[in-house]
């Protein structure tokens, strides 16, 4: 089972670096497997720690794979030389265990040293679980047909519609956005007029 989060890391000078990542367990451990290059692998691998963030605000996960926000408020974790999100709702903080290496897609085992719990998760409504698979969509849209990224934006657009609040609707639009630019940069690189952005 994969578990979707916000890991954050530091660099060496402190600078904060935040990611939505899936995570699995293997045994006791976490598994984080990111895929090169990664500014989270490199300050895992210097630092040794890393936090994984559990949030329901949405925005963070879209605002992050879309570059339209990633200046999150963090403060430093209690334990391990890392950050974690200022307003989770809780974090695990994590130690380096172990690194099976590999040229496209290490695999980072960490152990959890440390747990908080800072506020009450009321569950997730269809519509951050929509954008949290509309964030996993627009990280692989070099990679996926456009016919299944419109087919499956297309259903996760009901979810939005029917139970998004504003923060919901403020990811998703950025979500949208980028799906946008992406097809414009492709239009472009064929020599076809861009299409413009979409806004919701």
């Amino acid at each position: 089972m994969i578990h979707e989060t916000i890991v954050t890391t530091a660099a060496c000078d402190g600078r904060p670096h935040i990611a939505p990542m899936g995570a699995c367990y293997e045994g006791e451990r976490i598994v984080l497997a990111p895929f090169r290059p990664s500014t989270t692998l490199d300050n895992i691998v210097a630092s040794r720690a890393a936090v994984l963030n559990f949030t329901t605000d949405v925005r963070i996960f879209a605002g992050c794979v879309t570059h339209s926000a990633t200046d999150w408020p963090t403060v430093r974790a209690s334990r391990v030389a890392s950050v974690r999100l200022a307003e989770s709702l809780a974090h695990a903080e994590l130690e380096l265990d172990e690194l099976r290496e590999d040229t496209e897609r290490p695999v980072l085992l960490m152990k959890c040293v440390h747990r908080e719990n800072h506020a009450p998760f009321a569950g997730f409504n269809r519509a951050q679980s929509a954008v949290v698979e509309g964030a996993i969509l627009v990280s692989r849209l070099f990679m996926l047909p456009a016919a299944k990224i419109d087919s499956e934006m297309a259903y996760l657009q009901i979810a939005i519609d029917k139970t998004a609040g504003d923060n919901e609707r403020t990811a998703w639009g950025w979500l949208v956005d980028a799906v946008a630019r992406h097809r414009a940069g492709l239009e472009a690189a064929d020599g076809q007029q861009p299409v413009a952005a979409v806004h919701h």
